[in-house]
């Protein structure tokens, strides 16, 4: 069984890019985190933020 520390993942459109972030989500949030610096941490939303910041992308209204 994977840990929970395993559970980053990066967007498919981010093509290997420099400028990419990691999520990892859960039931009630979701955490995100620099992928060039991992090692600084990462900041957590509620899973209701992490889910209109998704829905505005596709809206494209950012």
């Amino acid at each position: 069984m994977a840990s929970e520390a395993d559970n980053w993942h990066k967007s498919s459109y981010s093509d290997g890019g420099a400028n990419c972030v990691e999520v990892r989500q859960h039931t009630d949030r979701a955490d995100i985190r620099d992928t060039k610096n991992r090692q600084a941490g990462h900041i957590t939303v509620s899973a209701p933020e992490w889910n209109a910041f998704l829905q505005a992308i596709r809206d494209n209204t950012l």
